[in-house]
């Protein structure tokens, strides 16, 4: 759809301020009516003689503003085309009965009073060195009879009491270019346990079929992903996997910018072309050296990864005021030097991809019983780790959301050490005699991606899932290492090939949860294919 944004107002009324704020945010092809008359005259000459030439130009029915726009309005390149400005109404109706049926037209009016619009003028003069006066400008006939315009306008703004992004806002309202009523385009892959349930596999099989990929959370998560083979720690976990997605930090996540600016140089989004792929909120927080320091003294007790990123929680939340807390000021991505071409408003960039349709998958870190608020306390995390949480570091509304895929171990782990409670609490060697799986590749698997330590593994928890299911609203279950269950699972390539026990298990899970498991993960490896066709009643 081709959108036609018409404005018409008086001099210095705001219209070149509401095309700017329309070309950062919209990418909109601005056609200025200035620049027409100027291709007959020349770019030099006075504002009065450019009116004189409107003049007789309008002549021959107005028709010429069109002319010259039609052309414009034919290329596939922008959505949005603001013609700035008509001033006469037959110029109005001239474009009205020429466009095509395809362009969504609206006419938008600004004006202000006298005196707001002369002071604008003069300081814009001092830019344009445009010697026409504003007096001698507004004498003109033409000029002068285009308030008249506000009669025929579809909007009318006064832009003495808004800025230009609120005339940007009543301008676009109810086009299909902003987002408008909320369409459910966001699925959610969140952990139901402990963190380590596979979360980041999946989405890297998944990263295919989303046009936009966007992480929260901060550097105490590692993403493991076989194909191809990376460590996300702080990227989304399809960035290699899908080169055509676009890639979000939402401003809820903690960055520790040497592992940041590896993954930036390993996933090529260094170059121009990852530049304007990858956007990092300004708001998200920069982790210090300091604050990975704090955690290594006080938080082994509880099983921390201690990477710093409760500790820069909690001096964002406590340095707003005049002092620093914690040792160190507040910075943020936008004050960073290094992340200068990557930051930009992600609620800006989700609003983009609202209003084309695309497919938005949200990545969560850790898992639903780490979060700061609904896990077992003081054993937690520094941050609510369930979809509410999620949605909320990342800026997304809850009724945008499409799916809630909960992912969920067989066995669930916890980091080693102190990490707090769980269900009963098993060995490798237990998994390994019931799987037939080798107890060394278990061992080496279940390793922490970021702390290194060897994991604590529990039987599986069905109140746990039940819990997890409902406090997450999941609308799908993808269950991970079923080859633990038995090793003969992990040569399966389609739900069929499971053992009978499995299939039981499955059943049972999709029961308890109140939501049917759509993916099955047979074990880890380029080899190793999602399955899908899990049959659910």
């Amino acid at each position: 759809m081709k959108v036609l944004i018409v404005l018409s107002g008086p001099i210095a009324s705001g219209k070149s301020s509401l095309c700017d704020e329309a070309r950062r945010r919209l990418d909109a092809k601005v056609v200025r009516t200035r620049k027409l008359l100027e291709a007959y005259l020349g770019p030099t000459v006075p504002r009065s003689e450019l009116q004189a030439k409107g003049d007789e130009l309008d002549g021959n029915g107005g028709t010429w503003v069109y002319e010259a726009l039609k052309d414009e309005l034919k290329k596939g390149d922008r959505d949005v085309v603001i013609l700035d400005s008509v001033r006469k109404k037959i110029q109005l109706d001239a474009l009205r009965n020429a466009l095509p049926p395809d362009v969504v037209v609206r006419h938008v009016h600004l004006k202000a009073p006298t005196f707001v619009r002369r002071q604008r003028y003069i300081e814009r003069q001092q830019r344009t060195f445009d010697e026409t006066s504003f007096e001698d400008a507004s004498k003109n006939a033409t000029e002068a009879g285009t308030v008249t315009l506000a009669n025929d306008a579809d909007v009318v703004i006064r832009t003495e009491i808004a800025d230009a992004s609120s005339v940007f806002a009543q301008t676009f309202a109810g086009l299909e270019v902003v987002p408008g009523k909320p369409i459910p385009l966001v699925d959610v892959v969140i952990g139901a346990q402990y963190g380590s349930e596979g979360k980041g596999n999946i989405c890297g099989q998944l990263a295919d079929e989303y046009d936009v990929l966007i992480r929260v959370g901060g550097p105490n998560a590692g993403h493991l992903v076989a194909k191809p083979r990376y460590k996300y720690v702080q990227l989304p976990s399809g960035t290699q996997g899908n080169d055509k997605a676009q890639i979000i930090i939402g401003a809820g996540a903690t960055l520790w910018l040497p592992q940041l600016l590896k993954e930036i140089s390993d996933c090529k989004l260094d170059d121009d072309k990852g530049r304007k792929r990858l956007s990092i909120d300004p708001q998200a927080m920069i982790i210090e050296q300091r604050d990975r320091e704090m955690e290594e003294q006080s938080l082994e007790v509880i099983g921390s990864t201690k990477q710093g990123v409760g500790v820069a929680t909690a001096r964002k939340i406590l340095g707003r005021g005049s002092g620093t807390d914690y040792g160190a000021p507040v910075r943020l991505a936008r004050d960073v030097s290094e992340l200068k071409e990557y930051v930009r408003c992600t609620k800006r960039e989700l609003e983009k991809a609202y209003a084309s349709n695309k497919r938005i998958m949200l990545e969560g870190t850790q898992g639903t019983d780490l979060s700061l608020h609904h896990g077992p306390y003081p054993f937690v995390t520094s941050r609510d780790a369930t979809v509410s949480g999620c949605l909320a570091d990342a800026g997304i509304a809850p009724n945008r959301v499409r799916r809630v895929i909960m992912v969920t171990r067989t066995y669930p782990i916890r980091v080693g050490g102190t990490s707090g409670p769980m269900m009963k609490e098993i060995d490798a060697q237990t998994i390994a005699a019931r799987s037939g799986i080798p107890v060394e590749a278990i061992q080496k698997t279940e390793v922490g991606t970021v702390s290194g330590k060897s994991r604590r593994i529990g039987e599986f928890d069905w109140e746990q899932l039940r819990r997890a299911a409902i406090l997450n609203g999941a609308t799908d279950i993808a269950l991970t290492f079923v080859d633990y269950l038995d090793s003969r699972n992990a040569d399966a390539r389609s739900y069929s090939d499971l053992t009978s026990d499995t299939k039981t298990f499955i059943k049972a899970v999709a029961r308890v949860a109140n939501a049917p498991v759509t993916f099955i993960s047979v074990g880890f490896g380029e080899d190793k294919p999602l399955l899908r066709d899990v049959p659910n009643p």
